[in-house]
């Protein structure tokens, strides 16, 4: 018992030091590694020059040192080039040396090279890529290792998979709920002996654990380069080392299968799989883990003081039960898929089948006496669809089709086949991914709209498998599923949103032959929350289903449902059921590269392609949803339902110009009036936010005679020229041709990190506006106009200081120039505890710009100014622009106020903001890189810099990317592009905030972001 005492073997890191020494002539730090049986201690020689020392137990068999000694040896002469340790010979040219302990026991003593870099466990995240490279690295090795043979390949050995079942006589260890999961797997593994046993062989590395695992110094995008710790080599299916490799790569993920499938990808890229192994991989996997939590229970005993004996054993279990959970046969597909095989193995002797039979959709429906179709988009993007208010109207979906039917009567309505949907949005159609949460939206079977009561026959003989009351979660209503005896396979057909009465009449049994008739169209609302039609769908696996079947996909899973679930247009061969499937988005980036201006960037490493919107999400091409934090141009939600209903509305009746008198443009008036004060009183209706402040500037200009305008470094003012010319964040950016003669730039008054930093800097950046205008004063002239954003935005969401606008604005109007506050980006309730920017400082400026906010998306805004400005404007040149202030946009942006007020919009922004804004300070406590939580409602920037202040946007750019990833989009902003805005339409909930903090989180503990 005294040999297996953890404490009795080990030795101090003084005493590894001496026989590192004594052996090898060298001189070293020496520090523990964790390990399993052998004794390991990192070698520190200086920064470059590095080793393992590995003393093995007196126990230790010295054959099998010789066999890990060759295998390296084996690996350095071979052509595969595999990066692996070298072994060091000592001073006598051993490569195996001994050290008497002090209890005057004989142990082996190796020196191994030291490979640079990271172990696998350290690394955060664990993402597809370093998935996909250690699936490849280890791939790559057990192909260097065909043909490698030693004695000591062939011992017994209890983490050799092929002899796993021993852990049978040890059940009794687990608690009961731990014993059926257990019991499980080793029934599943007995009775795959006979054909498990026939796989090809191979000496494999067979433990490649994330303690094994050589990860890059690459903290944006790590690789694993190597393997290393060679002592559990053995001779055994070639299968094993992958199913050993998958076991450690999926634990603590989420979804497992998913996590799996890019190492089966990348070790099929580094030696080719066959494909009867991968039938067995699910069980392999299972078994080793639990030859684990076998090993942990009986090493608890052995020796309980060596904790790494335990390190993967709570993972294990975890992972253990999530695998239970995963079909067998779906796992099954998924490996074959990853290795380019077709995922389902019968699909080839489908298709071929198939293609020799046309059974004609009058077969399905005769009653219906039509054998063509008419095709009907219900994808995320379909326009026919309508607002997503629309469709979910029972009544008014219902109608639609109903006409739609009238107008095609000859034909049979139908489509749907992998149409991404977004109509799946319960819990049942959702699980939480390895990167964010996703739902089911690819539909797998086509729909027929055909009336309630109409007959549905069968279009091929089978036999009845299914026969149920499937009207509950899944809403199918009636279902029957039938099996297709074919000579050398079978496969099945669905029939959904049936009857429950005509579908429960059929047994479990019997024969249906073709064209008899198996069941009728059910009816609202026993078949779901759609109007009357019949889901049709194939299948070559029901996989672990009993009772029904998905009826819709991930899109994450996509290519092995298209295989287990082939085109049922396949049967019928219509060509207006041909499969339509979204542009693919590098289509649509090529051609926008090719065919776009250059100047028009795409956000985010990988851009989305974006299709719908709803609320505070962005939905792209197949229905993933994407929490917005950055279009404040969708004010009070994207598609808000009243807004768009007003355009809708207005758009029927009238568009015009305002030389004519309409209705529309004096409520727009009367409602933003009321939210002014009252000394701005009249408007001017305009199309966006840049010719706002183009108008506002030719105002200015006009009304004291001045051309010189005073703005603040960093402002961005819009894209006409008169704004570029005044927009620093444009002229002094790239590109940009410097400063115009008649603009006149002032610091930016950031308290931060600009030229005044700290509180009470107000005063000190307001001198700077009055040494501005000193300047030009010299010069005989005088400012037109001060124009500033009240937070600036492409600034870095700078709040100005207390007291800078109003000492400003005094300065500004004493040399005879105009105030307008730009209130393009901030206006309209988003400061939370005022309605304008301009609010929070207590002034009152001359000319107000109103732009994004205002339309929702559509094209609106406005100017507001004094009596006086507009009075002084009117010299006699008439104002004119053709789209300003047509009903239709004036409808749309009148809903919108009307929308602020009725929803309590500006309230929501300050207590959502609030919340916000907390949360994120208490988050900056936790990370070294969040240096700065600013802004006012839910307008907020945060600032990234290191402890010295100097910015870093190359973890910006990171954390834009990740969130997006995650399914959150932010957006980057500030002279140096390191400043996270946070500006979502006004409906962004406490729920969406929490959501976003919470991401946030854990993307912040990513390596990069540890800075």
């Amino acid at each position: 018992m005294q040999e297996n005492n953890y404490n009795n073997l080990t030795i101090e890191p003084s005493i590894a030091e001496k026989i590192l020494f004594d052996t090898y002539r060298i001189r070293g730090k020496a520090s523990l590694l964790p390990g399993e049986y052998d004794l390991n201690y990192k070698i520190r020689i200086d920064e470059t020059d590095q080793y393992v020392l590995k003393i093995s137990r007196p126990d230790t068999d010295r054959e099998a040192l010789d066999f890990q000694q060759k295998l390296l040896t084996h690996l350095e002469e071979g052509p595969e080039k595999i990066k692996a340790p070298l072994a060091v010979k000592d001073k006598a040219s051993n490569l195996v040396s001994t050290f008497i302990d002090s209890s005057g026991r004989k142990r082996p003593v190796r020196l191994l090279s030291w490979i640079p870099g990271r172990m696998y466990h350290e690394v955060q995240p664990k993402r597809d890529s370093l998935r996909l490279s250690l699936g490849s690295i280890c791939g790559k090795l057990c192909k260097a290792l065909q043909g490698f043979g030693h004695p000591k390949a062939h011992r017994t050995f209890e983490w050799d998979l092929a002899s796993s079942l021993w852990t049978i006589e040890h059940v009794d260890l687990f608690s009961e709920n731990e014993k059926k999961v257990v019991t499980y797997f080793q029934q599943r593994f007995s009775k795959a002996q006979e054909g498990y046993r026939l796989l090809r062989k191979s000496v494999i590395h067979n433990d490649a654990n994330d303690h094994n695992l050589i990860v890059s110094a690459d903290l944006k995008d790590p690789l694993v380069v190597a393997v290393i710790d060679y002592g559990d080599a053995i001779y055994s299916q070639t299968i094993n080392d992958l199913a050993i490799t998958c076991a450690y790569g999926m634990m603590e993920q989420n979804d497992p299968l998913s996590a799996a499938l890019p190492i089966v990808r990348g070790y099929h890229q580094g030696m080719e799989l066959l494909e009867n192994e991968l039938a067995y991989l699910y069980d392999c996997i299972a078994m080793r883990l639990v030859i684990t939590v076998t090993k942990s229970a009986l090493n608890k005993i052995r020796e309980p003081n060596n904790k790494y004996l335990q390190v993967s054993e709570n993972s294990a279990w975890n992972l253990l039960q999530k695998w239970k959970d995963v079909s067998a046969d779906f796992a099954h597909y998924g490996f074959r898929d990853a290795c380019g095989y077709t995922a389902h193995p019968k699909e080839e002797l489908f298709r071929s089948w198939v293609s020799k039979v046309n059974p004609g959709l009058d077969l399905l429906f005769p009653s219906r006496n039509s054998k063509e179709c008419l095709y009907l988009d219900l994808s995320v993007s379909s326009k026919w669809l309508g607002h997503l208010s629309e469709f979910a109207d029972f009544d008014h979906f219902e109608y639609k089709i109903n006409r739609l039917q009238k107008k095609h009567p000859g034909k049979i309505i139908g489509g749907g086949y992998l149409e991404p949907r977004l109509v799946y949005t319960t819990a049942a159609y959702q699980k939480n991914g390895n990167e964010r949460t996703e739902n089911r939206t690819v539909h797998l079977g086509l729909d027929f709209w055909v009336s309630a009561g109409t007959p549905v026959h069968a279009p091929l003989k089978g036999e009845v498998v299914v026969a149920v009351n499937d009207a509950g979660e899944r809403e199918y209503g009636g279902l029957i599923i039938l099996k297709h005896h074919l000579k050398n396979f079978a496969f099945f057909s669905l029939y959904g949103h049936l009857s429950v009465a005509s579908a429960t009449a059929k047994s479990i049994g019997d024969i249906v032959e073709a064209g008899e008739q198996i069941a009728v169209i059910g009816d609202y609302p026993e078949n779901g929350n759609w109007p009357p039609h019949l889901h049709f769908e194939l299948m070559l696996s029901l996989l672990d289903y009993t009772s029904d079947f998905p009826g819709v996909a991930y899109k994450s899973e996509l290519s092995i449902w298209k295989s287990i679930c082939p085109d049922p247009n396949l049967l019928f061969k219509l060509d207006a059921l041909q499969q339509k499937t979204p542009a693919d988005n590098k289509t649509l980036a090529d051609y926008r590269k090719a065919h776009l201006g250059k100047g028009m960037s795409l956000s985010y490493q990988d851009p989305i392609q974006i299709v719908r919107g709803s609320g505070p999400f962005l939905i792209d091409q197949f229905g993933a949803l994407y929490l917005d934090t950055v279009n404040n141009v969708a004010h009070v939600g994207h598609e808000h339902p009243h807004v768009v209903k007003a355009g809708q509305e207005q758009m029927a009746l009238l568009n015009t110009n305002t030389r004519y008198l309409h209705e529309n443009i004096n409520l727009l008036a009367k409602e933003l009036l009321e939210t002014l004060p009252p000394e701005l009183a009249v408007v001017h209706v305009v199309n966006s936010g840049s010719e706002a402040n183009e108008l506002a500037l030719r105002m200015a200009k006009v009304v004291t005679g001045n051309k010189d305008i005073l703005a603040s470094e960093m402002g961005y003012h819009g894209n006409t020229n008169a704004c570029i010319e005044i927009s620093s964040y444009k002229f002094d950016g790239k590109g940009g041709e410097g400063c115009p003669e008649h603009t006149h730039i002032f610091p930016l008054p950031d308290s931060f990190r600009g030229l005044y930093r700290g509180a009470d800097t107000g005063e000190a950046y307001a001198k700077e506006v009055k040494k501005k205008i000193s300047e030009l004063q010299k010069t005989g002239r005088a400012p037109a106009a001060f124009i500033i954003e009240p937070i600036i935005s492409c600034g870095g969401q700078i709040e100005l200081p207390s007291g800078f606008l109003s000492r400003a604005y005094n300065d500004t109007r004493s040399a005879g120039g105009l105030c307008i506050s730009d209130e393009v980006q901030v206006g309209c309730g988003r400061m939370g505890s005022t309605f304008w920017g301009f609010q929070l400082h207590d002034v009152i400026p001359d000319i107000v710009t109103i732009g994004k906010p205002l339309g929702n998306g559509h094209p609106v805004a406005a100017v507001v100014c004094t009596r006086e400005v507009a009075d002084k404007f009117a010299n006699g040149m008439e104002y004119f622009n053709t789209f300003g202030g047509n009903p239709v946009s004036c409808a749309i942006a009148t809903e919108v106020l009307k929308t602020v007020k009725r929803e309590g919009l500006q309230a929501n922004a300050l207590a959502v903001g609030d919340y916000l804004k907390s949360g994120l300070k208490e988050l900056a406590k936790t990370s070294s890189i969040l240096k700065d939580i600013r802004g006012q409602g839910l307008f907020l920037g945060i600032e990234l810099t290191d402890d010295q202040l100097k910015p870093l946007p190359e973890e910006t750019k990171y954390l834009s990317n990740r969130m997006k990833d995650k399914g959150i989009l932010m957006s980057i902003d500030g002279p140096d592009h390191n400043v996270l805005k946070i500006k979502p339409p006004l409906v962004f909930s406490k729920e969406n905030a929490m959501q976003l903090l919470g991401t946030l989180s854990e993307v912040l503990k990513e390596d990069y972001l540890k800075t």
